[in-house]
């Protein structure tokens, strides 16, 4: 059983060169890692020309969830993950994940947990992965799409793909669809993943605005009404697994700026929260 990783890539090299690090060290768990490139002018494709240990493809698509689509659909491993540029995998991270499959044959979506960094890899803090329920995503998404695992087989028999239509929210109404197709979820207590909070994430711009206010008018106006009890549950449900009172430990992550061979560099986190203080917006994003 092998994980097969869809990176969708347009004008983020910086970025992209630490994703592929971090994919390339996970060991026998890789099956292949696709790049989905729309075409960048900023020397991606060159780079990627040049990287052996990629799949690159070069071709316009209609945005990020049609270029992972793409990637989907080329894709050979038993397992299928996305991880956009500026996310990275920890070290381990697919051996752990192949481990739960295999262990959980019953399972067909793996939610693990993530570390949330500054652009520099600085630790902001954590998310813990979740089951998500019907109604109480429409308050509170508990994933981040860099630490989720699907099994190719169950996408495949059931047909499942990223709506395209959604330009920054498809990541929400693809769970949707996953929970409606009866997609059996389980969590994987473990850090996998890491998102990098650069300041130009592509859900504090306008369009994410825009398709935010859209879901929310599509919300049930019944879960509107309950959206404080909602969100209630979902602290419960984080406290439960430990999101609040975590100890100090520390992490390896590739970084920016240094020169010579890329290397995973060591940080410390030595006051863990689950709380993203100090991105205001964030509490305008679920």
């Amino acid at each position: 059983m092998k994980v097969s990783v869809i990176t969708p890539s347009y004008q983020n090299l910086d970025w992209l060169k630490l994703c592929v690090e971090s994919v390339a060290d996970q060991g026998v768990a890789l099956q292949e890692h696709i790049i989905q490139d729309a075409c960048s002018t900023d020397g991606t494709a060159d780079w990627l020309r040049k990287e052996p240990r990629v799949q690159a493809f070069f071709e316009k698509d209609r945005g990020m969830y049609d270029a992972v689509n793409r990637g989907f659909a080329r894709a050979r491993g038993d397992i299928l993950a996305y991880l956009n540029c500026d996310e990275q995998y920890l070290p381990g991270a697919l051996g752990r994940v192949v481990d739960f499959f295999q262990t959980h044959p019953e399972i067909d979506v793996c939610v693990a947990d993530t570390l949330i960094v500054d652009a520099h890899g600085r630790y902001l803090c954590h998310k813990l992965g979740l089951v998500p329920g019907r109604m109480g995503i429409w308050v509170r998404f508990p994933v981040i799409t860099a630490a989720l695992f699907m099994r190719a087989s169950a996408l495949q028999a059931r047909g499942l793909h990223f709506d395209r239509r959604w330009k920054d929210y498809g990541d929400i109404f693809f769970v949707m669809t996953l929970l409606r197709e009866g997609l059996k979820f389980g969590v994987l207590p473990n850090f996998t993943s890491v998102f990098t909070d650069t300041g130009a994430n592509m859900n504090l711009k306008p369009n994410a605005q825009k398709e935010r206010k859209e879901k929310e008018s599509m919300r049930p106006f019944w879960v509107g009404l309950g959206y404080p009890w909602f969100f209630m549950v979902y602290l419960f449900r984080q406290w439960v697994r430990g999101a609040f009172w975590r100890t100090a430990f520390s992490y390896e992550i590739f970084t920016r700026g240094k020169p010579g061979p890329l290397q995973r560099t060591v940080f410390q986190a030595s006051s863990p929260t689950a709380l993203w203080l100090g991105r205001s917006r964030w509490k305008k994003i679920p």
